[in-house]
């Protein structure tokens, strides 16, 4: 049984619901175990067991969020040369952009030496007033298709031993 660990935050719902729809679609695949933690509990003991990561952060300020980023910042040098190797996936849930909190992401993952399995995916809700920022988001159906087509084809991968 292989483990596939969702690491997420969200302030306002969206990267709640992009994680939840990566991990539903993943948990069909018999032979994958979906852990699904919020940033704020995740530990490097659960990174350090799993045997794929995908990490779902929120935009802030053009960066990933503060408890995504504090989950790298806890777990970073337990799991530096632990990981190497391991798969991972990056999705943002970003106002307009999303592209520099996924960089960071990427930045971290290569230097705990994981092996991005597709590019980082990216919904933009074009948010961009105060009001709109901090409501509650709806992320529409074709874009959490793309997450849970994400999440399964994660799944089928680590199940088939292709990563």
């Amino acid at each position: 049984m292989k483990t596939l660990l969702i690491v997420w935050h969200s302030h306002t719902g969206g990267s709640e619901q992009m994680a939840r729809a990566a991990a539903d679609a993943a948990a069909h695949e018999p032979d994958v175990r979906v852990q699904l933690k919020h940033a704020s509990e995740a530990t490097a003991d659960d990174a350090r067991v799993a045997d794929g990561l995908l990490f779902v952060s929120p935009e802030n300020l053009a960066a990933m969020a503060g408890l995504m980023k504090d989950f790298f910042d806890r777990t970073y040098y337990a799991l530096l040369e632990r990981l190497n190797g391991r798969p991972y996936a990056a999705m943002i849930c970003a106002g307009s952009d999303g592209s520099n909190a996924l960089r960071q992401i990427e930045r971290i993952a290569t230097g705990l030496r994981l092996k991005p399995i597709a590019p980082g995916l990216i919904v933009c809700t074009q948010a961009q007033t105060p009001q709109a920022i901090l409501a509650p988001k709806h992320i529409g159906d074709a874009d959490l298709a793309r997450c849970a087509e994400l999440g399964a084809a994660f799944a089928a991968g680590l199940a088939a031993g292709l990563f």
